[in-house]
């Protein structure tokens, strides 16, 4: 993964998309950036990234994906393998469906993730200062660049989706104190029923974790 350091960047993953648009796409590239001012969020939401918190956006080929793992359950895939790095080094962060951060009852952050024909373009966000008494922040301290590396790694070692699933539906249990937006709408994730694919039903619809 070829990590590109940028010092001020209106989204990260906006810059990453228009950078293989003009070049075109040779290996897996991630953009960072010291400050964010037009972070992209879910359902076209910004999410505004402060000097010293982490941001940051990558591409792969779907092929380098595991062969379980179906597209649309990308984000959790790439939140949890996040939250798996994050927990060895202490942190207590949990992944509420389908793609928020948090620390106990308050959002740090969350993760964007969208395809095209061959390639998957993942955006994560994550809070590392207080930025508003809305949003928390992550409980420890960690060394941006160094978990950059180590969380790339994690992803090179293509973690089955079977092995990450039977860890996060056992997390999935925390969501259902929370809601999640679905179809513009505030729902209940109490009675949600979690599936192997990483979809949950609700209110007899069928919804998927891609954004």
């Amino acid at each position: 993964m070829k990590i590109i350091f940028l010092e001020k960047v209106n989204s990260t993953h906006t810059y990453l998309r228009d950078l293989i648009k003009n070049e075109g796409y040779s290996y897996p590239v991630c953009i960072t950036s010291k400050v964010q001012t037009d972070g992209v969020g879910s359902r076209g939401n910004s999410w505004i990234g402060k000097e010293g918190n982490l941001f940051f956006s990558f591409v792969i080929k779907k092929d380098a994906l595991p062969e379980d793992l179906q597209l649309q359950s990308a984000s959790i895939y790439f939140s949890y393998i996040l939250k798996k790095v994050l927990a060895q080094k202490g942190s207590l962060l949990w992944l509420k469906w389908p793609n928020d951060f948090y620390i106990e009852n308050k959002k740090i952050g969350g993760t964007i993730t969208t395809a095209t024909k061959d390639l998957i373009f993942c955006g994560i966000g994550l809070n590392l200062i207080e930025v508003s008494k809305e949003y928390g922040k992550l409980d420890i301290q960690i060394d941006k660049n160094e978990c950059l590396k180590i969380y790339f790694d994690s992803l090179q070692k293509q973690n089955s989706w079977k092995e990450v699933f039977s860890q996060f539906k056992v997390e999935f249990q925390k969501s259902r104190k929370f809601k999640a937006t679905i179809n513009n709408k505030k729902i209940s994730l109490e009675n949600a029923v979690l599936f192997s694919d990483g979809s949950i039903e609700i209110n007899n619809t069928k919804v998927f974790s891609l954004r």
